[in-house]
């Protein structure tokens, strides 16, 4: 376990020590711990080196000069200049709830920004402004065809958060892959198998072993209905960011290559759509879902988000659960940087 304030302190001044400004590394570095703090370590700060080679390799532009424009009234285009995604994602999130208050619904449409972390924060941060929130994005091609072998489609994420009374968001953030490379990548690091059903080896075999599924494929959720989805998604987002689609997406798995995808958000004001009394009747629906009888009784019934918050409140306490290899990596650049 390490402190939030030690991780947090390292992971920002190693990505300063490389350029970033000092906002913007806060910014990337929030959504990276709140990963690892809901349990989530394929998102989190794991991911550092590959944005560390990233900006090495001049792919990350991190004095990047974003672009928002409102081509319509609602619509919200971005160009993000191939910058940091979390600040870019932030900021687009931020514009769209303004709007929104007297549009009703915004769009925004995102390209050349890279990786966004987790989506849950940027959906949970709409709807405790009272907003209804939804993101997706494309990934790279990880994900094989239902009734394939290769990869052709990507892990595509959707995120929705809405408004309850009186307490947190209710916060839905998954693929449309069985799990992600990411996760996939953690199991590798700490030599742990997959669960059935995530992802195919080389040969299209199902595989527990996350080596053989590096060089695989991950399955879709859900068999055909999650593979629709991924597809649907990824059409739709790539459609209207005119970024890449398939095997032509690139830049948030390797160091090297330009970042291709996509990202879209929307945000829903029930006031600015002339509605009212959202968060009161969602209060009292997650209420009855959460007193149904659970089928095993040693717990209760949960709603989407809770076990993550359950999760990220015993982290905050106890410290964030890294790798210690992976710690002493971060460790070693974080030294290395400034004893240089």
């Amino acid at each position: 376990m390490v402190p939030v304030s030690t991780l947090t302190d390292v992971v920002e001044a190693t990505l300063v020590a490389y350029g970033v400004s000092e906002i913007d590394a806060r910014v990337q570095t929030s959504i990276w711990l709140e990963a690892d703090l809901r349990g989530q370590p394929s998102h989190g700060v794991q991911r550092l080196f590959t944005i560390l080679g990233r900006i090495s390799h001049g792919v990350v532009n991190v004095r990047c000069k974003p672009t928002y424009s409102w081509t319509a009234p609602g619509v919200l285009v971005v160009d993000g200049d191939d910058g940091l995604g979390p600040p870019i994602a932030t900021a687009t999130v931020e514009a769209l709830a303004q709007r929104a208050a007297t549009q009703g619904i915004t769009l925004g449409l995102v390209r050349r920004a890279h990786h966004l972390g987790m989506l849950a924060p940027y959906v949970e941060r709409l709807a405790e402004s009272g907003c209804v929130g939804i993101a997706s994005c494309t990934s790279e091609a990880l994900v094989h065809a239902w009734g394939g072998v290769e990869s052709v489609v990507g892990t595509n994420p959707i995120a929705i958060a809405a408004p309850v009374d009186g307490s947190p968001p209710l916060s839905m953030d998954m693929s449309t892959g069985a799990t992600s490379r990411g996760r996939i990548l953690h199991h590798a690091l700490i030599d742990e198998p997959l669960l059935p059903g995530w992802a195919v080896d080389s040969a299209g075999r199902p595989t527990t072993d996350p080596r053989a599924a590096l060089d695989g494929s991950i399955s879709p959720f859900g068999g055909p209905k999650g593979y629709a989805l991924g597809v649907a998604l990824e059409i739709v987002i790539a459609g209207l960011t005119s970024t890449a689609l398939g095997t032509n997406v690139t830049g948030t798995l390797d160091e090297d290559s330009p970042v291709t995808k996509g990202d879209l958000f929307i945000c829903i004001d029930p006031g600015g759509a002339g509605l009212t009394g959202l968060g009161s009747a969602v209060a009292a629906y997650l209420d009855e879902i959460r007193s149904s009888p659970p089928a095993d009784t040693s717990s209760a019934v949960k709603v989407p988000g809770d076990r993550a918050r359950t999760t990220r409140t015993r982290n905050r306490a106890d410290g964030v659960p890294i790798d210690v290899d992976l710690w002493r990596r971060i460790q070693l650049t974080y030294e290395g940087v400034y004893r240089a």
